[in-house]
């Protein structure tokens, strides 16, 4: 039989429980933290490929305040390493005379099997390897590149027109549900 209490009351309240605060999205993994956009733009994009990269603690801290940029970098396969090139990290906010270069070349770890499927893959012509996104997942930044091969004037202006008439289709389903 279970012992009275002598004031009930002060154990049936529970304590509120605590919310805990909320994490950013990129670095919870549920966000990228920098995304190439002009990549499937100017390429045709085809086999991807999820590898780490190697980065000093201040890149990091930098990729969680969103200062990465993709636009013009892309990966170069060299003496069975991979690298990525012209990715641009923005310095930390609170770094001191230890803080990283924007630009400097970044190595991307990749199994063996990976690198040689992508060397082989690039060795024909006008196949190179741009980074598409890069991200958080496990607490580690990861980079996802596309084996891609560049565009011509004339599929650019294919794709857009079919983006295009895309968003036309779509608005006009709009326009009809609801009426």
């Amino acid at each position: 039989m279970p012992r009275s209490l002598s004031n009930p009351t002060v154990s049936a309240v529970q304590k509120p429980a605590v919310k805990p605060k909320d994490r950013d999205p990129v670095a919870a993994g549920q966000r990228d933290a920098a995304f190439n956009r002009s990549a499937s733009f100017n390429y045709f994009l085809s086999d991807r490929v999820e590898a780490g990269v190697a980065l000093r603690g201040t890149e990091v801290k930098s990729i969680r305040e969103g200062k990465a940029n993709l636009k013009d970098a892309y990966g170069l396969l060299k003496d069975g390493e991979c690298f990525l090139l012209n990715a641009h990290i923005g310095p930390f906010s609170h770094g001191n005379n230890m803080n990283h270069e924007s630009l400097r070349t970044r190595k991307l770890l990749l199994h063996k099997r990976e690198i040689e499927k992508l060397e082989t893959a690039t060795k024909q012509k006008g196949y190179t390897l741009i980074p598409v996104k890069l991200y958080f997942k496990n607490g580690r930044v990861k980079c996802e590149l596309a084996l891609a091969k560049g565009k011509q004037d004339w599929d650019k202006r294919a794709t857009e027109r079919a983006r295009e008439g895309d968003k036309e289709a779509k608005a006009a389903i709009a326009r009809s549900q609801r009426r």
